[in-house]
């Protein structure tokens, strides 16, 4: 009973929406019987326009055929056209519908064999999950408009599994940062509640460490909205599109992180051209902030920090450098991936590991590029690319900051 239940289910869908495959069979089919009734239909044409043989004869002459008889040679040629007339449209009908029942048969053949990727591609969507993403259809026919959809849909699966595995790691890493800090509350709270002598300065201690953790997880939850905020808005239409100026945005942040680089005694030197974009005003400060953030907290002792902003040919440019570490070339490309820290994966805290993938989200989200060159001798410089405005706002600033106490 479920046998006949799944094939009558299978022959009311196939009755309601008819396939591709057989659509493609019954426009052959048309196609290839009308064309032959044509071919049929122009043969009598020719044929009943030729068989005339007698027309030049007067009227009453007579036929002797070869029994010996005698006939009207107007009425025989009549008959005789009549007759292969009737001859011909029922012979050519005839292989009409068998040419038409071959031809319709060996298009539905033709036409499963030219569908058969197609199946695959169904097959293996349906069979995709999270766990089958290394399927992949590999479809080795003719290099036509089928194979091109095998190879599309094939690329879409590579990139779906990346978009898996990236978002995996994501969650991994992201749950690894956020049982740090809140571990460390924890085993500070459970240490202290223990301790039956605790006095009122070991509950202040206590009281700072988890503070300090919480801070750090409020950091890096932050960070997370910021970069899934810049991620959501990438390729797409800003949800807040202003003109701002790139240069602004770094004077801001700069003096926001003035204290850090006095403490750290940095050369700071800006060169700050106006420098015009439009987009959304706090994700592009957020990307200068996030920049010279990590400018300083990954330079030295009496370090060197550069900035530099320049509109030209289209395009604005903001350039963060930095020394500090020495970082790997082969290593660069992985510092905007999420939680890097300048050679440093998921260990030690400095920072979330957040920031240059961030700076990455908010350029793609913008159609711009960023990209960054190691230095000799340690240290990185960061490119950002951003389309430039229409309009130039009259904001510049250009200044050299001495390192403090020289």
């Amino acid at each position: 009973m479920t046998v006949y239940q799944g094939v009558k289910r299978q022959a009311q869908r196939f009755s309601m929406r008819p396939t591709l495959r057989l659509r493609l069979t019954l426009l052959n089919g048309i196609l290839l019987i009308g064309a032959g009734a044509v071919l049929v239909l122009l043969a009598w044409l020719l044929v009943s326009e030729s068989l005339h043989p007698v027309d030049e004869l007067r009227e009453g002459s007579t036929l002797t055929l070869a029994d010996g008889s005698t006939r009207d040679a107007l009425t025989w040629q009549a008959d005789m056209v009549a007759q292969a007339s009737r001859e011909l449209l029922i012979n050519g009908f005839s292989a009409l519908v068998a040419i038409g029942i071959i031809g319709i048969a060996g298009a539905y053949a033709v036409a499963g064999r030219a569908l058969r990727p197609l199946h695959s591609v169904t097959q293996t969507a349906r069979r995709l999950g999270e766990e089958t993403l290394d399927q992949r259809i590999r479809y080795s026919g003719a290099d036509d408009e089928v194979a091109e959809l095998a190879r599309t849909f094939d690329a879409m699966l590579d990139r779906l599994a990346a978009a898996f595995e990236s978002q995996k790691r994501f969650v991994a890493n992201a749950s690894h940062e956020l049982r740090t800090p809140l571990a460390v509350m924890r085993t500070e709270i459970d240490v202290t509640l223990s301790d039956d002598e605790a006095d009122v300065a070991e509950y202040r201690r206590m009281a700072k460490v988890v503070r300090n953790a919480s801070e750090r997880a409020n950091g890096l939850v932050d960070a997370l909205l910021v970069l899934a905020r810049s991620e959501a808005q990438s390729g797409r239409r800003l949800v807040r599109k202003v003109p701002a100026d790139l240069a602004t945005s770094v004077y801001n942040a700069l003096s926001a992180v003035r204290v850090e680089a006095d403490r750290m005694k940095l050369e700071v030197t800006t060169d700050l051209e106006p420098a015009p974009v439009v987009g959304d005003p706090s994700l592009l400060d957020r990307l200068a902030g996030n920049l010279i953030e990590n400018a300083i907290r990954y330079n030295h002792l009496l370090g060197r920090l550069w900035l530099r902003t320049e509109s030209a040919n289209g395009q604005t440019r903001l350039i963060v450098g930095n020394t500090g570490y020495e970082v790997e070339p082969a290593d660069v490309p992985g510092l905007f991936e999420p939680f890097r820290r300048g050679g440093w994966e998921r260990t030690g805290s400095r920072g979330s590991g957040l920031g240059l993938s961030i700076v990455r989200a908010v350029c793609d989200a913008h159609g711009g590029t960023v990209s960054a060159v190691a230095q000799e001798g340690g240290g990185l410089e960061v490119t950002v690319v951003l389309p430039a405005a229409d309009t130039t706002p009259v904001v510049a600033a250009t200044a050299t900051v001495p390192r403090p106490g020289r």
